[in-house]
């Protein structure tokens, strides 16, 4: 039904925009702990290094590039019929 699908699109424009969030400030975690590790302490501490943080913010990311693939092939599967 229309609404069922309305409300699909809404969870995961939301879903994508928190993924994106949480990603960007992975990211820019690890670029502060690379610095504070570049001057020779930690900002987390010894439980994560900067590439590992890069790593976990890169899972989001890939769930946010996949939801934006499947709406542009939607949208494309729609513009032909």
């Amino acid at each position: 039904s229309k609404r069922k699908d309305m409300y699909m699109k809404v969870f995961l424009s939301n879903s994508m925009r928190l993924m994106f969030v949480v990603s960007v400030a992975l990211i820019a975690l690890a670029a502060l702990e690379w610095a504070a590790q570049f001057l020779g302490f930690s900002i987390i501490g010894p439980w994560y290094t900067a590439g590992r943080l890069l790593e976990i913010a890169a899972t989001p990311l890939i769930y946010v590039v996949a939801v934006l693939l499947r709406e542009i092939r939607d949208e494309l599967r729609a513009g032909r019929k």
